[in-house]
């Protein structure tokens, strides 16, 4: 029991760099899930429908999309392949109660990332984002590949920030980072 909760607190530091968007046409289940993941986002947008969705979608560009299959004008299909024109990497998650599998076959077709079918339990959640900080840290860590190690998403985030704002390759803010990050662990500069 006590792994498991220290592993809940290092995914819930994972995740709380992350925002999410959840589309979910009914309430309850919008209402839950909203609840359920701002324990472990930053930020968590929702909403009730595709084309809201799409709209937020393309004003906060959140981590993860959690959306549902169907609902009334543009279904979660339709939403997933739109946003997947903007962002073929972004990640996509279908959480749906159909058991329509032309429905999951096009979800498959698509290229989303999971499919969780409702009622979701704590278990598949920590499952899910467990997956979904493992995808993220894969993805860091090859546009990294020149060094063979995984950084912490905040380590990352602070590298993409600098590398883009200061116009100079990403390994050098690695090594500025990196020498930053083992300064204020340890108190001094342990790479020189």
């Amino acid at each position: 029991m006590k792994k498991k909760s220290f592993d809940l607190v290092r995914l819930s530091e994972e995740t709380k760099k992350l925002t999410a968007m959840i589309v979910e046409d009914e309430k309850e289940a919008n209402r839950l899930l909203s609840t359920t993941f701002s324990n472990f986002f930053s930020d968590v947008y929702s909403t009730y429908n595709g084309k809201d969705g799409f709209e937020i979608y393309q004003k906060y560009r959140p981590d993860v999309v959690f959306v549902d299959i169907i609902m009334d004008g543009m279904d979660g299909i339709t939403l997933s392949r739109r946003i997947r024109e903007i962002n073929r990497k972004q990640i996509i998650v279908i959480i749906s109660a159909s058991n329509d599998i032309t429905k999951i076959s096009e979800t498959i077709e698509i290229g989303v990332n999971s499919f969780i079918q409702k009622p979701i339990d704590t278990d598949k959640i920590i499952d899910l984002l467990t997956a979904i900080t493992d995808i993220i840290k894969r993805r860091k860590k090859i546009e990294t590949k020149t060094f063979s190690i995984s950084l912490p998403l905040d380590v990352y985030e602070r590298v993409d920030i600098a590398a883009k704002s200061e116009s100079i390759s990403k390994n050098a803010i690695v090594i500025r980072a990196l020498r930053d990050f083992y300064k204020d662990d340890l108190g001094e500069n342990n790479l020189d």
